[in-house]
């Protein structure tokens, strides 16, 4: 039985349609690693950050696609002098910051403070089991506050009688990829969890039994 002949013609057809192939197959691939190498960067960090407060899944949703991210966090202080810090910041400039503090406050000094004035400050609210939380949302800065009493280890004598409180804001700068109520409610459960933890690490004198979540914002 002959084996069959390829004909010059056939031969150039075949070669051409396998480079072909080839060059699809090697596009395919330079394609792909280029769309890993500008999207890995949220991707890449830990899966829990700032003490287990802040879960990567939270960041992704809030924040697009980037080359490349980092995260901290700090604790400074003891009793009303305590503070926690955590951030997420990207290649593409957007990030999300929290800032925890211990301050001499009441929670309608604290609310009326937070709510400012003006259209560009209307805020919502939602309280459970004496934590108040604050949601803001304006074309510059939109944030999100928790405060929930605290009455820390040592209180100077000059500010004995004033109320104390554990009081986080979080907000996020650049673009987002979470807008309106859904932006709103990520920033507040991101303040809530980092409430709870600075809550516990700041030693406050006083139980509080905190919900597991916070009510939703209708």
């Amino acid at each position: 039985m002959e084996k069959p002949t390829w004909s010059p013609e056939k031969l150039a057809t075949w070669n051409t349609g396998r480079g072909f192939l080839l060059c699809l197959v090697v596009l395919s691939l330079l394609g792909g690693a280029a769309w890993i190498f500008l999207i890995k960067g949220l991707y890449l960090l830990p899966e829990e950050m700032c003490d287990g407060t802040l879960k990567r899944s939270m960041v992704t949703q809030l924040l697009p696609q980037a080359r490349s991210a980092k995260d901290g966090s700090d604790r400074r202080g003891t009793g009303d002098d305590f503070s926690f810090s955590c951030y997420v910041t990207t290649s593409n400039d957007s990030s999300i910051s929290g800032q925890v503090d211990i301050r001499p406050i009441s929670k309608d000094e604290w609310v009326k403070n937070y709510q400012g004035d003006g259209e560009d400050h209307s805020t919502v609210r939602i309280s459970a089991k004496g934590v108040e939380a604050v949601a803001q949302l304006n074309a510059d800065s939109p944030a999100a506050g928790v405060y929930v009493s605290c009455i820390p280890p040592v209180i100077p004598s000059y500010n004995a009688s004033k109320p104390y409180a554990v009081v986080t804001e979080v907000t996020v700068a650049g673009d987002t990829k979470a807008t309106g109520s859904g932006l709103r409610q990520a920033l507040t459960d991101i303040a809530y969890r980092l409430t709870k933890h600075a809550y516990e690490l700041a030693e406050c004198k006083d139980s509080h039994h905190f919900p597991e979540d916070l009510p939703r914002y209708h």
